[in-house]
């Protein structure tokens, strides 16, 4: 969804994330799920309100949010292109298909080109293994990714 919101509403609307989810048993990973859904990544102001709210300390829902890959701290672009960096896919050309695309799109892993059109992030596996080298554009996973469809992938990110 990716709503920007005005600074001084973040907390209210935090406040409201965690009040509709904290019923649910362990319900950490889902209200970040949910925040990140609302605002497109975590906001630094989410931690003290989480913890504070369930309990827990500052340092925990931190190593939560920079342990999984998903949550971000900042705000994606408009399309997220993820990579395979597993082994499978490293074997298959994966080193090559990452650098083609951090060429094409004139950025490395974990950036966002200028434009704020294309976030490019590393995943360690996307479960197409006997399809490697594999890619995941806005939630679309491809296969076999080679040079021709890199370029694709990347022109149609860009629009």
């Amino acid at each position: 969804m990716n709503i920007r919101v005005a600074q001084g509403d973040i907390t209210g609307r935090i406040r409201s994330i965690v009040d509709d989810l904290r019923s649910l048993e362990g319900p950490l990973l889902p209200i970040l799920h949910e925040i990140q859904e609302q605002f497109g990544y975590v906001p630094q102001e989410a931690l003290p309100v989480i913890s504070e709210e369930l309990n827990l300390s500052r340092a925990e829902v931190h190593g939560v949010v920079t342990f999984y890959h998903d949550y971000r701290d900042h705000p994606a672009g408009r399309h997220v292109l993820k990579l395979c960096r597993a082994e499978a896919c490293q074997s298959m050309g994966g080193d090559a298909l990452a650098e083609r695309i951090k060429a094409l799109l004139g950025i490395d892993f974990h950036q966002t080109t200028l434009d704020g059109s294309v976030t490019l992030e590393p995943v360690y596996c996307l479960g197409l293994c006997a399809c490697a080298p594999a890619a995941m554009l806005d939630g679309e996973v491809h296969g076999r990714v080679d040079g021709e469809l890199a370029a694709e992938l990347v022109a149609e990110a860009r629009r």
